[in-house]
């Protein structure tokens, strides 16, 4: 009988662990993106960016990898600047169970439960942003934006940011 109060809580616990990256965008939709195809990256702002030097390392290859593969090539003389930033909060999630199965309806004394279970969980959880910088006029035309729990595991690291970036600019170029 114990097993099964704690059943619904493991799923969860198993779904959260699982949890995908939230993606999201916004742009203007007066920019020329079918004319960008050079870019490079804000040096300035990511040296801002207060993750460590290997997470940007990380993050910068991920981004290589996909604009490369959408046919932009890097440049001295680029079309778009690319710069990021991220933030990271704790996420604390409680779980009050204090429903039992009993008999009627109501609110009552549940003899087969013995009070309730009270579970508390803690999960990192970060946001990147991506900023696409038109050079000619230094206006910001793009930005995406992923969120999801992150992974201390150094071996999974990589494959978790490669999802965020993938994700984030699977919708870039935006469809006007």
């Amino acid at each position: 009988m114990k097993t099964l109060k704690f059943l619904p809580l493991l799923l969860l616990f198993t779904l959260a662990s699982c949890s995908s990256v939230r993606v999201a965008s916004d742009f203007d939709k007066t920019a020329p993106f079918e004319q960008y195809k050079t870019f490079a990256y804000h040096k300035a702002s990511i040296d801002k960016v207060e993750i460590s030097d290997l997470d940007k390392k990380r993050i910068l290859k991920a981004i290589d990898e996909e604009l490369l593969a959408k046919g932009f090539t890097k440049s001295e003389k680029p079309d778009v600047m690319i710069s990021i930033f991220t933030k990271d909060n704790k996420r604390v999630d409680v779980w009050n169970n204090n429903f039992g199965w009993g008999w009627g309806w109501g609110w009552g004394f549940d003899p087969w439960m013995w009070g309730g279970r009270t579970s508390v969980s803690t999960v990192n959880e970060g946001t990147l942003y991506i900023d696409i910088i038109d050079t000619k006029k230094n206006e910001l035309v793009w930005q995406g934006e992923g969120s999801g729990v992150l992974t201390q595991n150094t071996n999974k690291k990589d494959e978790r940011i490669k999802e965020f970036v993938t994700k984030i600019l699977a919708q870039y170029p935006p469809k006007k």
